[in-house]
């Protein structure tokens, strides 16, 4: 079981620029795939990117791609969100996941239900 914790959520203009990070503690950060996914009210929680063990693969949603970018650093456990180009429909609440890949498996999924470990989330907001 890994902890996650999300910083650097906030309030930004339509058109603007934020950045997500999510520190994790409490296990070998290279055993886990690494995703980011949010909710927004009303709606389901979907994964909005997701990165490999050593950034081999990368898996961006349909809604977020051209303007996010995952990326991780395995020194300092911490997986980030680079998000650019934000609109009001990119108003929710981000969750830092993990998925546990004991065996060193590096096949991405967009499905919630994979991720065992969440962080508490950071509220973005995007004011049109």
């Amino acid at each position: 079981q890994v902890q996650l914790e999300e910083s650097g959520g906030g309030s930004v203009q339509a058109g603007g620029s934020l950045s997500l990070s999510c520190a994790a503690s409490g296990d070998t950060f290279t055993k886990y795939i690494m995703g980011w996914a949010r909710q927004a009210p009303g709606k389901e929680r979907e994964i909005v990117a997701a990165i490999s063990q050593y950034s081999e693969n990368i898996y961006y949603s349909d809604s977020v791609k051209g303007r996010f970018t995952i990326s991780r650093d395995n020194l300092k456990n911490t997986v980030y969100l680079q998000m650019s180009s934000l609109n009001a429909e990119d108003t929710a609440v981000y969750y830092c996941a993990a998925d546990l890949r004991i065996y060193g498996g590096t096949t991405l999924s967009w499905l919630p239900g994979s991720y065992e470990d969440w962080g508490q989330g950071t509220q973005v907001t995007v004011s049109s």
